[in-house]
């Protein structure tokens, strides 16, 4: 991504007129139709009625999907940066450039289980993402690279939570990305409704989390912290995906509490 993308947004906002270290043509024909389906535009709303209004859960529809999405962009951007070499689109002997749309893809996706039930979401969103994607592959692909395509997409989805291990860096960026929605706007409305639960504070105690080139690995994840129940959600959500998901060698995690009053916990360098 471009100097000016960072300074504008620090590389939050994936923007398809920046340079990538990655060919992005094909992301960039796929992406905003993909944004504007009317079908996974509702089930994104409808996934987080389960979710929040039924189990008073932290945010799980559009404005997380939008954020997971625009994260996985920026780790993958920077990963192939840093020189890592993908998997799951050459195992099945699709292009370089299909990586990132399969990664969108998976990203938009890997929620909507939620519409049947939060607890074993993941499984649920295998048979519902595959209708989706058996409507809008075609309109990019051929039957034999969207059958592809599709197989690592729900490889993805399916991976995005601990029970399975991702097979394919592009499904560990999927896993890593979705621990990654970790700030405070995310425990808003459980919050609000009188939420305390371990989730919901500790995410209230993420202030940001930025995503740059790092030193000694691909990449660094910065965030701040605002008390030490921020630790939860680096240490057991964050850690927790990020161990077994293909990236733990190019991933590096530092967490500094900066709330001057609270020094419990100070700093968490993973």
């Amino acid at each position: 991504m471009s100097d000016t993308e960072d300074t504008l947004n620090g590389g939050r906002v994936y923007d398809p007129e920046a340079d990538h270290a990655f060919p992005d043509e094909k992301l960039n024909e796929v992406l905003p139709v993909l944004l504007d389906d009317e079908e996974v535009t509702t089930l994104l709303e409808a996934q987080n009625v389960n979710a929040v209004t039924r189990k008073g859960y932290n945010d799980h529809g559009p404005k997380h999907i939008e954020i997971v999405l625009n994260r996985a962009l920026r780790l993958y951007d920077l990963l192939k940066a840093g020189g890592c070499e993908f998997n799951g689109a050459a195992e099945q002997g699709l292009d370089e450039a299909d990586e990132p749309v399969i990664i969108a893809l998976a990203a938009q996706l890997h929620d909507i289980g939620h519409i049947v039930h939060r607890d074993n979401h993941a499984y649920y969103s295998i048979p519902l993402a595959s209708d989706v994607l058996d409507r809008f592959l075609p309109e990019f692909y051929d039957l034999a690279d969207a059958v592809r395509i599709k197989a690592e997409v729900l490889h993805a989805i399916l991976c995005h939570h601990r029970e399975e291990d991702p097979l394919t860096l592009e499904a560990g960026v999927i896993r890593v990305a979705d621990a990654l929605d970790m700030e405070r706007g995310r425990s808003r409305i459980p919050y609000e409704k009188g939420g305390r639960g371990i989730n919901t504070l500790s995410s209230r105690a993420i202030k940001d989390v930025v995503l740059k080139p790092g030193e000694e690995s691909a990449v660094l994840v910065e965030i701040e912290m605002l008390n030490a129940a921020g630790v939860y959600q680096v240490d057991n959500l964050l850690k927790a995906k990020l161990d077994g998901s293909g990236l733990e060698d190019h991933v590096r995690i530092v967490a500094v509490n900066t709330k001057s009053d609270d020094r419990l916990v100070e700093r968490i360098e993973l």
